[in-house]
């Protein structure tokens, strides 16, 4: 059971990793380049911002267990969206869908403060 719960732990950061890399490829999709450029550095710079503010395991700013949920799985949701959003729709439903596997068995193995 203890590499199962790891593992999971291991799946969300890979979760937050893949965020960050849709997000890009959301901004990357954009046209002209100028402003694909722009959105594929500013938008995953805003994400690693607020994750890093208000999720993090360490941050002083860390929000409530129930708020921090919420805006996980909403930032995972505009991950999905930004996948879906782009054109990588079967990316985005697969990752909106391992996304709230990940939640749920995080809430079951008692790993939301993690």
């Amino acid at each position: 059971m203890a590499g199962l719960k790891a593992a999971n732990l291991g799946l969300k950061f890979l979760l937050e990793l893949v965020a960050i890399a849709a997000f890009v490829y959301w901004g990357a999709s954009h046209s002209p380049v100028i402003l694909a450029v722009i959105l594929a550095i500013a938008i995953p710079a805003a994400f690693v911002a607020a994750w890093g503010i208000w999720a993090a395991p360490r941050s002083r700013r860390r929000l409530r267990r129930q708020t921090r949920v919420a805006f996980e799985l909403g930032c995972f949701g505009l991950a999905a969206v930004a996948l879906i959003a782009a054109g990588a729709t079967v990316a985005g439903i697969a990752y909106a869908v391992v996304a709230a596997v990940n939640a749920a068995l995080l809430a079951a193995f008692g790993q939301l403060e993690a």
